[in-house]
């Protein structure tokens, strides 16, 4: 079956199945309808409920697609994004057919949907959507748990579905938030990674790295394999090992270069991933069996995700400025943003920051690892989300030592920025929310 999977074939499972020639409606419309719902993306987490019956039993009326999928499930608190990208570009290079479900998009919804690397059409999206909607409102007059679905546990069945139909060799999975009772723990992977763990979602997750590992850890399963970066010794790594000791399953790390780059360590976790599956007997098309040869340089560049350390341009009256768009939102990160781009020969002079946070990040730990790389900072705010506002963000960037400003509205906050990088002949760096990214990107250029 190709990529563009048809409604109907998309309707055709599970107690909740719709007829084949039900009208679903448009993406629009569908949208409209799951946006009913709970969407924890925009809303405080403080309250937020996690578990994982509500996505079973949504499953389970669409006729679990999920138990059809060999799945590689990917967590971490950064580059988890990246690691599924070149998961999927290795498998693809090998011929085989992959699925990559991904959060949060950047741009448009369908880019958490990809099929052989590209984002499912609106329509096939529409067509699952409305099966897991219907599915959710089936459960709601039954009484079960499905009736507590989240937008998110929604729009996972979703994609799962379309998978469970598009005939794969692989899924690649990304956890949404934690893992023990993300909504995407509901698959069963072969190799599960994590890969790293910081401080995040402390409100949810827990307050030390070691009560986050666990969680994150909550997606190894009994007969697959552990891949991450961290060692043993490491507090969030010795709690990775027990759980993995625990179940019986091998952990694998790579090595890395003291000063490695974010680019490398990505690819190393990959490139173990893709050995494990072919240590485990899984071949490409030619009947070779996989492995990290499978990502060389071509394969490597081809996966590179928007909003991850992309280059840009912005436009302004004084030239053009240069512009990196990263989603980092957590210090670490950051600084491992910030190490990459001091290296980098084609950024020259002060950095200019443009900053969104959400309001569970730690904005002065933010700051105070931005305050060693740039010369100043715009704080904006993104409209319908949980947020920091601009102002309580600039109050806690100046006391960082920052020269700081405040924007409430992005598009103007961007202009700012590019304007500050443009008088000081230096370059500007867009951060703190993939979803500032995301409303930012239109406005950027290719370099």
């Amino acid at each position: 079956m190709n990529a563009a999977l048809s409604n109907a074939a998309l309707s055709n499972a599970g107690p909740a199945a719709a007829s084949p020639d039900a009208p679903t409606g448009s993406l629009p419309e569908v949208l409209d309808r799951l946006d009913r719902l709970t969407d924890w993306e925009k809303r405080p987490r403080g309250g937020m409920r996690v578990g994982l019956a509500p996505m079973r039993d949504l499953l389970h009326r669409l006729g679990a697609p999920q138990a059809r999928l060999k799945v590689v499930h990917v967590g971490g608190t950064k580059g988890k994004g990246s690691v599924c990208a070149l998961v999927e570009a290795g498998l693809m290079r090998a011929g085989l057919r992959v699925g990559r479900y991904a959060s949060p998009h950047v741009e448009a919804i369908t880019e958490r949907v990809c099929l052989q690397g590209r984002p499912v059409e609106d329509a096939v999206l529409a067509g699952a959507l409305a099966r897991a909607l219907d599915a959710h409102e089936a459960a709601r007059r039954d009484g079960t748990a499905g009736l507590e679905a989240t937008w998110f546990d929604v729009l996972t069945a979703a994609g799962l579905a379309i998978f469970g139909e598009a005939g794969l060799d692989w899924a690649v999975v990304e956890v949404g938030l934690g893992g023990r009772l993300d909504s995407t723990n509901a698959v069963d992977g072969a190799v599960a990674v994590v890969t790293n763990v910081g401080l995040e979602h402390t409100e949810i997750l827990g307050t030390t790295r070691a009560a986050i590992a666990a969680e994150k850890v909550g997606i190894l399963k009994p007969g697959a394999a552990l891949v991450t970066t961290l060692a043993p010794d490491d507090e969030a790594g010795a709690v990775l090992a027990a759980r993995a000791a625990a179940l019986g399953c091998p952990v694998l790390r790579p090595t890395l270069p003291d000063a490695g780059s974010i680019a490398g360590e990505n690819a190393a976790l990959a490139g173990l991933v893709l050995d494990r599956l072919g240590a485990g007997g899984a071949c490409g098309r030619d009947g070779a069996r996989l492995g990290a040869d499978l990502l060389d340089a071509e394969t490597c560049a081809g996966a590179r995700l928007p909003g991850r350390l992309e280059r840009r341009v912005v436009p302004t009256a004084r030239g053009p400025v240069p512009a990196v768009l990263d989603g980092a939102h957590v210090p670490f990160n950051l600084a491992a943003v910030l190490r990459d781009l001091d290296r980098d020969p084609g950024l020259p002079g002060t950095c200019t920051a443009l900053v969104a946070l959400a309001g569970d990040k730690d904005a002065a730990g933010f700051f105070a690892v931005l305050a060693r790389h740039a010369a100043a900072v715009v704080c904006t705010e993104m409209p319908e989300r949980r947020g920091h506002g601009a102002a309580a963000l600039r109050a806690l960037a100046a006391a960082e030592g920052l020269e700081a400003e405040a924007v409430a509205i992005p598009d103007a906050a961007l202009a700012r920025a590019a304007d500050l990088a443009a008088r000081r002949g230096g370059w500007l760096l867009v951060t703190g929310s993939l979803h500032l990214v995301g409303a930012l990107r239109a406005a950027t250029e290719a370099p």
